[in-house]
């Protein structure tokens, strides 16, 4: 008899079974390490973020619903249930005698809320600008009003860039726009020209402000105070996102940060992805009305997110 041929081994008549609780389980784990890796992700600061994550990063800040509401504008409409139209109730009810049969009704008309972005661009904030820029971008893209600068001791409009749908193209040519790019920072002088040059395009419509900063200032504290109030004054929502207020350790205590805090309706961090889904559900639901303004200093400036309500009853 000619020998056994061990080329081809023997192979199972059957595969080894995998019993439901194991593939489940397998099932679990993989979606553990998913979720994991997403929380990682979501809580990883921006300053550390490298070309891919920024990429990714772009996917989920378009997924994020962004909306500011709308405001009530001078103008009226006859329809809706809300305010009876006293001149057109007279008009119509004249054929009657003057008796009151008829209650014609009105609400005002609506328009979108705009927004107001600022973002600082001085030395301080090169770590988080790349994705910054890539925020404001998103932002620009989602609103029909936006106006967007950019600021070190300068203070540079970029609108029309921004508004550009490449992001990719724009936001690499940002920094030849900007003099001083990543050198120092007046942000009082910043918020002068924007008070003086700028603000007069949007004040009449009650913006929303967003302004990007870590309150490292060379400029006059003074002066920052008076325009954080002049700002304030002009706008419906004035909201400071400040990179450093992620840091557990963070306490707002250079002295420009300590001018600006008694003018700032809302105090949020901006560091990682996680803050700003926050910001996108804060936005969402901002109040019909303005905030109650008490302009007085925060009893204590140990916590970490200070928001008008906060600064309201803290004295």
């Amino acid at each position: 008899d000619s020998p056994e041929d061990d080329s081809h081994p023997s192979r199972p008549t059957h595969a080894p079974s995998v019993t439901r609780d194991q593939a489940l389980l397998e099932v679990e784990q993989v979606m553990a390490l998913s979720y994991s890796a997403d929380q990682v992700s979501r809580n990883k600061d921006f300053a550390t973020f490298t070309d891919t994550e920024i990429a990714q990063a772009r996917a989920m800040l378009v997924s994020l619903k962004w909306e500011l509401g709308t405001r009530a504008t001078k103008r009226w409409r006859q329809r809706g249930d809300r305010t009876v139209d006293l001149r057109r109730t007279i008009r119509q009810n004249l054929r009657y005698g003057g008796e009151v049969l008829i209650l014609p009704k009105r609400r005002r008309r609506t328009r979108p809320r705009p927004l107001v972005l600022l973002c600082d661009v001085s030395g301080s904030m090169e770590r988080y600008s790349r994705m910054l820029l890539h925020f404001m971008h998103t932002l620009a893209g989602s609103f029909d009003h936006v106006e967007t600068f950019l600021f070190s001791t300068d203070l540079t409009r970029v609108t029309r860039q921004l508004a550009r749908r490449g992001v990719d193209d724009v936001v690499p040519t940002l920094p030849r726009h900007v003099p001083n790019w990543a050198g120092g920072t007046r942000i009082g002088d910043a918020l002068r020209t924007f008070n003086t040059d700028w603000s007069r395009r949007v004040r009449g419509h009650a913006p929303v402000v967003l302004l990007i900063s870590d309150g490292w200032d060379r400029g006059a504290p003074e002066r920052i105070g008076a325009e954080m109030a002049r700002l304030q004054r002009s706008c419906y929502r004035l909201i400071w996102l400040n990179p450093l207020l992620g840091s557990p350790q963070y306490r707002p205590l250079t002295k420009g940060m300590q001018a600006a805090l008694p003018w700032i309706d809302d105090f949020l961090p901006v560091h990682n992805l996680a803050s700003l889904d926050a910001l996108a559900a804060h936005l969402n639901c901002l109040s019909a009305h303005r905030p109650i303004r008490r302009q007085v200093m925060p009893r204590s400036t140990d916590s970490g997110h200070l928001s008008q309500h906060d600064q309201a009853h803290s004295s």
